[in-house]
C-alpha cells in the first residue's frame, strides 16, 4: 500500500491502476493453470499485488477530478460499485462454480481483468495536479507526523478491519457452528450481507454529503459507526434474541465505513498527498483485518472441536477481544 500510494501521487491513477491490473490478470491466469501449492500461492500473491491499488486509485481519482465538497458522496458511489465484487463472490460464484468449475471461473476473471486494464489505459484521461504543498513536504513522513492521522486511524482500523475480518472469514464459521445454518442458507445470508455492504457504502456517501453541507463534522459520523459496530458485536456475543441477519448486517455496513474514514483523510491532506495518506490508512485497515483474522483463529484453537463445531464460548471470547480493542480505540479518539 505505501509504495502504491507514492506511485499514485507521482504517476497518477491511470498508469498505476492499468499496469497493476495486468499483474492481477496474469495471476488469475496462472491460478487457473496451477497444479501445486507453490504455484497457487505465487498466483494468489500476484492477484493481491495486482488489486492493491484498486481502492486507493479510485480515491485518488476522485480527489483529483471533483470538488472537495463532493468527495464523500463520490467515494460512496465508488465503494458501492466496488462492493458488488463481494456480492458476486457469494451466490453468483456458487452458481458459476456448479456450471463451469473453478479453473474456468479464474480464466474468466483473468480475461475480464485484462480487459479492464486496457479500458482504463485508453479511456481514463490524465489530470495535472496543481500543487499547493511544497515538493519537499509532499512525503510519506508528512502523513505519519500529522497528529490528526493518529487520532482517527486506530478507531478506523479496529472497526473497518474487524468488520472485514468478520464478514470475510469468521461470519461463515459462526453461522455454521453457533447458528447451525446449512450450506444453502449460509450462502443466502452471506449474499444478503454482501448486498447490505454495497448499499451501506451508498448510504454512507449520501449521508456524509448531506451532513457535511449542514456543518456536521465527519469525525462524528465515524464515532457513530463505531458505536453501531460495538453494539452489533455485543448483540452477537450476548446472544440477544434477534434474527442473526440484523447484527450481521450491521457488521457488513461497517465494512463500508471506509467511505467515512477516507472522507476524513481527504479533509486533512491536500490532493498531492492523497495517494500516500489513503494508502497509509489502508495499511492499518488491512493490517488490522489480518491481525483480527489470525488472532480469532488462535483463540478458537484453544477449544476442542465437538462434532466438527467450535463451542459458542470460543467465539464469544474471540469476538469479545475485538470489542475490547475497539472500545480502547474509541476512548483514545474521544480523549
Amino acid at each position: 500500500q505505501i509504495p502504491v500510494g507514492i506511485l499514485l501521487d507521482r504517476f497518477g491513477p491511470r498508469r498505476v491502476q492499468s499496469a497493476l491490473l495486468l499483474v492481477a490478470a496474469a495471476g488469475a491466469g496462472l491460478f487457473a493453470m496451477s497444479t501445486g501449492f507453490l504455484s497457487l500461492l505465487i498466483a494468489r500473491a500476484m492477484i493481491g499485488l495486482g488489486v492493491a491499488a484498486a481502492l486507493t486509485a479510485g480515491l485518488k481519482s476522485i480527489v483529483l477530478w471533483f470538488p472537495r465538497e463532493r468527495v464523500s458522496l463520490l467515494n460512496g458511489y465508488m465503494i458501492m460499485l466496488g462492493s458488488l465484487g463481494a456480492v458476486t463472490a457469494t451466490a453468483p460464484a456458487e452458481h458459476l462454480l456448479a456450471w463451469m468449475g473453478w479453473r474456468q471461473l479464474f480464466e474468466l476473471l483473468a480475461a475480464a481483468t485484462c480487459g479492464t486494464a486496457v479500458l482504463i489505459w485508453f479511456v481514463v484521461p490524465e489530470r495535472a495536479e496543481s500543487s499547493s504543498t511544497p515538493t519537499g513536504q509532499a512525503t510519506q513522513k508528512a502523513v505519519f507526523q500529522d497528529r490528526r492521522f493518529w487520532r482517527i486511524s486506530p478507531l478506523a482500523a479496529t472497526c473497518v478491519g474487524s468488520a472485514w475480518s468478520l464478514h470475510g472469514l469468521w461470519a461463515s464459521p459462526w453461522l455454521t457452528d453457533v447458528e447451525g445454518l446449512d450450506r444453502a442458507t449460509l450462502v443466502t445470508q452471506l449474499f444478503a450481507m454482501a448486498i447490505v455492504l454495497s448499499g451501506g457504502a451508498w448510504l454512507f456517501g449520501m449521508t456524509l454529503h448531506r451532513l457535511r453541507r449542514r456543518g456536521v463534522p465527519t469525525e462524528v459520523v465515524l464515532a457513530s459507526v463505531a458505536v453501531l459496530f460495538i453494539a452489533a458485536e455485543l448483540t452477537l456475543i450476548l446472544r440477544v434474541p434477534l434474527p442473526s441477519i440484523l447484527p450481521w448486517s450491521a457488521v457488513a455496513i461497517v465494512g463500508a465505513a471506509t467511505v467515512v474514514s477516507f472522507a476524513v483523510i481527504a479533509d486533512y491532506f491536500p490532493p498531492e498527498l492523497a495517494g500516500r495518506a489513503n494508502a497509509a490508512l489502508n495499511v492499518l485497515h488491512f493490517g488490522w483485518a489480518f491481525l483480527a483474522q489470525y488472532a480469532t483463529g488462535l483463540i478458537l484453537e484453544q477449544w476442542s472441536t465437538d462434532d466438527g463445531h467450535k463451542p459458542i464460548l470460543a467465539y464469544q471470547v474471540a469476538f469479545g477481544l475485538n470489542v475490547a480493542m475497539q472500545i480502547a480505540a474509541f476512548v483514545w479518539f474521544a480523549l
